[in-house]
């Protein structure tokens, strides 16, 4: 049988994941899973994405990072205009099916761990709202164990003549990133004496601002849907997604900029 274009893209199975859990379905309720499933999927490109990006630093490939950052940047602002469809739901509609929604709660995302930990953002802590079933408390687990895409950067520069510190290059890959003078002094010189890094690391500052820029967007969109009530599924809700809003995935970058 030749391949087609809904065989390709598995459309009838697709297509049969949106299971609005309210009888009769209310109106929304489409909406809010098909938004939500999206997010997933936008999440498994941006692993992929940055997996990639690893690769490159690794090999001293600056123009292909920058290629891919580029695109991760342009993914990440979809994921932020797609807010704009959310938020066109009314807090009464949600209200319509929340209680269908059970233990069912973002706070479950073990993608979106997957990224948080990739990136260097790594709190044990969030590992027990994940589900154990289905295996992605165990993905998420491995990328707690595993190398950020900053430690590849760091490498990266290494081999781009930086001078990284050394407790940099052997830090223990289990704990969060934390920002280093040294290496700020190291960026600020490769803005003038090297133009291309700028390029990337001005790239790098674009996707570190979008996912600010998602994270408060959704803060809002909670709060304005449900105020100060606990998240679904009796999650922590608004308070604890304050607590991440504006952590900066490059800390180095961004101290740079007081120098400028």
């Amino acid at each position: 049988m030749p391949l087609t274009y809904a065989s390709y893209l598995h459309l009838a199975d697709l297509l049969d994941l949106q299971e609005p859990q309210s009888s009769p379905a209310e109106h929304d309720e489409m909406l809010f899973i098909v938004i939500h499933q999206t997010y997933e999927l936008w999440f498994k490109q941006l692993l992929h994405e940055t997996a990639k990006v690893q690769r490159d630093f690794r090999a001293n490939e600056l123009y292909a990072a920058l290629h891919t950052f580029k695109r991760m940047r342009t993914i990440m602002k979809t994921l932020v205009a797609q807010i704009d469809v959310l938020e066109t739901m009314t807090p009464r509609s949600f209200d319509s099916f929340r209680a269908r929604l059970d233990t069912a709660s973002g706070f479950q995302s073990g993608q979106y761990r997957e990224m948080e930990f990739l990136f260097g953002y790594k709190r044990p802590s969030v590992l027990a709202a994940i589900p154990e079933s289905g295996g992605a408390r165990a993905a998420a687990e491995a990328r707690l164990e595993d190398r950020t895409l900053v430690d590849d950067f760091y490498l990266f520069l290494g081999q781009r003549g930086l001078k990284v510190p050394l407790a940099l290059l052997e830090r223990d890959v289990r704990e969060a990133i934390a920002p280093s003078v040294e290496l700020q002094a190291e960026i600020y010189t490769a803005y003038d004496a090297q133009p291309n890094l700028a390029l990337l690391f001005e790239l790098m500052m674009d996707f570190d601002e979008g996912l600010q820029e998602w994270r408060y967007r959704h803060v809002k969109l909670v709060e304005r849907t449900i105020g100060a009530k606990h998240g679904t599924g009796g999650s922590a809700g608004i308070e604890f997604l304050k607590q991440s809003v504006f952590v900066q995935l490059f800390p180095d970058l961004w101290a740079v900029r007081h120098r400028m």
